[in-house]
């Protein structure tokens, strides 16, 4: 017996990582979303003019959660991975585009900031694109894990194009809730 670790050992490693990245995942875009109040309830939202191609409100609720999810197991095997060379820069803009994703609800559902928003998922599709080619090179499974996202984020950056191009003056329809005197 000359391992240092047994492969059972090594998929509890994983197993324990994937138990803090994918519930820590989750709860954060759970309360960015509830802190925003974004959604359809969102009166601001409601009164945008939206393209054709908007999906449902149950589509975001069951995407999203996905989405975290596979996020989650990615970070994990890139966490897991130990002394994998470009993990540190991997993980480092793993959180960087994850805190902008996080700040993307509050901008576009809580600040009504339409254009700032199209812009922000501009950055976030970018960040996440060279965040997958690093996760490559640490765990290939681990960047096909972050291509359903990449898909997602692609999608919602022509969504926020069409939204911000068809309301013009979005920031002035209903007052943001960041800025709503109680």
């Amino acid at each position: 017996m000359n391992e240092i670790a047994s492969r059972g050992q090594l998929r509890l490693s994983y197993l324990r990582w994937a138990l803090v990245t994918v519930p820590t995942i989750m709860f954060l875009g759970v309360v960015s979303g509830y802190v925003s109040g974004s959604g359809y309830g969102n009166r601001w939202f409601a009164a945008l003019d939206k393209p054709d191609v908007t999906p449902p409100g149950w589509v975001f609720g069951t995407v999203w959660p996905l989405l975290y999810l596979l996020m989650g197991l990615a970070l994990a095997m890139v966490l897991h991975a130990r002394g994998a060379r470009g993990r540190g820069i991997a993980i480092t803009l793993f959180l960087v585009q994850l805190a902008c994703n996080l700040a993307w609800s509050p901008l576009f559902f809580g600040a009504h900031e339409a254009t700032l928003a199209f812009y922000l998922i501009l950055v976030i599709l970018a960040l996440a694109v060279v965040t997958t080619l690093l996760f490559g090179r640490v765990r290939t499974l681990a960047a096909w894990l972050m291509v359903p996202y990449l898909v997602w984020l692609s999608f919602a950056s022509i969504l926020a194009y069409q939204i911000d191009r068809a309301n013009p003056d979005a920031e002035s329809l209903v007052p943001p809730g960041v800025r709503t005197q109680i």
